[in-house]
Parts: structure tokens; C-alpha cells; sequence
């Protein structure tokens, strides 16, 4: 979990102030409310801006499922996950990242289970206790592992960075395949939706896609796992070691904070 910062005030409180009505319902038309930016939506306002006259957008990329056997640590069955006797929640308070990256490895390479299982990818029988506490142990301690690898470059009482994450999983969870990170601005309802876009298209091929929520600034990463029938999301979340049902329109309403700690998306880590 990323700790809170400051904040682009002169940004956040910049804008066309008594804009006249008209002015306002053209910005609306064209997809972006008059909410005030997180720091993320800023930075996405300028690339934005900065690929204007690139042309138009194009669709969302395609996105290829990976092939090969899974053992995965989550299921998308709404509520607490367990295994081996122990919650699959965050070690600590900057773990998030690192619980979502194990739990993302495992998803793509059955070694990681194996490992979490024991060297030998079994438990005795009549261990009773013992496998909760030694998948627990394990469990945690590669949080701790994971964490001390993908912020190298970064300091780790501020959790994990997203360019981090994606680092960690191209150079130790090739299986999973590359991820790249794709700010959001939940303040424009056009970026809103080519986000959520962007994400069912992942979903659809069953590749899990780590969001980064916050306040103002990032705070937070959870997992969106799958998108259900009646169109919401199954989000595992960290802190809870629980897996949640997520209607995507939360996300333009900037109302998250019930079910994921926060009320804003920030980025994504999308498979590419």
C-alpha cells in the first residue's frame, strides 16, 4: 500500500472557473467531467494531450490467452481465500503489490504453487497444523522475497511502483507474459470507459488484471480476476485476503472505496 502524499493543488483547482453553460456541456459530450484529477489523471491528461494529431485511437488491443495448466492460488468465488489453511491476505502494510504478484506467478506457473506448497509440492499426511503454519510462513515470507525484488529501484516503505510490478513479472514470471501500465482518468468518462474496455478484453481470455487504486494519489493494488454474467468484476483484494464483486461503473463515480479501501482507479497493469 503506497502512503499518502501531497497533491497537485494548482492543477486540481485549475480549469475554466464560470465557464459558460454551453462550454461545459460540450466537455461532457466529448467524455470528461469537471471531477478534479488524481495525480495519475493528470499524468494521463498529458499523454493525452501529447498523442493528439497521432490520430484517432484505435481499438482495444487484442489480447491472446496463455496456454499450459494452472494451479491458481484464487478462485473468483466471492469472500475469503484460503489455502493450506491460511488467508491468502497481505503480509503487511506495503505487501499489496507483492501479494498480488504471487498470486499472479502462481495463476501462470505451477511452480509457484509448488514452491508455496513445499520443495516437494506435498504436505505429509497427519500434518494437521503444521500446513497451515508452513503454507502461511512461506506464503508470507515470499511476499516478503517478492517485495525486496521489485523495488529495487524504488523505496520499499512506499510499497511497489507500477513499473516495478511489470519489471518483477517480465524478470521472474516470464509465463505470465508481458504486462505494461496503463494510467487512468477517472475524472474523463472517455478514459473510463477505453479502460474498462481494456480490461473485459483481458478478462475475456481469463488474463488477471492488477489495478491500482488511491485518493489523490496511488495507494493501493488489487486483482480483477474475471467479469461475471450480470457485467461486474471479481476482485481479489489484498487487504481483506478476500475476493469481492465490483460493478465497473464504481469506477466513473469514483466510488470504489466500499469494496477496494478507495474510491479512485489510478492504473492498470494490463497484458499486452
Amino acid at each position: 500500500m503506497l502512503p499518502a502524499g501531497g497533491s497537485i493543488v494548482a492543477f486540481l483547482n485549475s480549469g475554466e472557473q464560470g465557464a459558460p453553460v454551453e462550454r461545459s456541456a460540450r466537455r461532457r459530450a466529448e467524455g470528461e467531467d469537471r471531477g478534479m484529477r488524481t495525480v495519475c489523471g493528470l499524468a494521463r491528461a498529458v499523454q493525452v494531450l501529447v498523442s493528439r494529431g497521432r490520430g484517432a485511437p484505435g481499438a482495444v488491443a487484442a489480447v491472446s490467452p496463455l496456454t499450459g495448466g494452472r494451479r491458481p492460488l484464487l478462485t473468483d468465488r466471492i469472500g475469503e481465500q484460503r489455502r493450506g489453511g491460511a488467508k491468502l491476505d497481505q503480509v503487511d502494510g506495503t505487501t499489496c503489490g507483492s501479494a498480488v504478484l504471487v498470486a499472479l506467478s502462481a495463476w501462470a506457473d505451477p511452480a509457484e504453487v509448488a514452491h508455496l506448497e513445499g520443495e516437494s509440492g506435498a504436505v505429509a499426511a497427519g500434518a494437521g497444523a503444521g500446513v497451515a503454519a508452513g503454507f502461511g510462513a512461506r506464503w508470507d515470507a515470499r511476499q516478503k522475497q517478492v517485495h525486496a525484488e521489485s523495488t529495487k529501484l524504488w523505496p520499499q516503505a512506499l510499497g511497489t511502483s507500477p513499473w516495478g510490478m511489470t519489471r518483477w513479472l517480465r524478470e521472474h514470471a516470464p509465463a505470465a507474459g508481458p504486462y505494461r501500465v496503463r494510467l487512468v482518468d477517472d475524472a474523463s468518462a472517455a478514459d473510463v470507459a477505453a479502460a474498462v474496455a481494456e480490461v473485459e478484453a483481458a478478462l475475456s481470455t481469463g488474463r488477471p488484471v492488477p489495478l491500482l487504486v488511491g485518493a489523490f494519489v496511488p495507494r493501493h493494488y488489487c486483482m480483477a480476476l474475471s467479469r461475471q454474467d450480470d457485467g461486474a468484476w471479481r476482485v481479489y483484494e489484498p487487504t481483506s485476503g478476500q475476493v469481492r464483486a465490483v460493478d465497473p461503473a464504481l469506477i466513473g463515480r469514483r466510488a470504489l472505496r466500499p469494496l477496494l479501501g478507495f474510491d479512485h482507479l489510478h492504473a492498470l497493469l494490463l497484458p499486452s
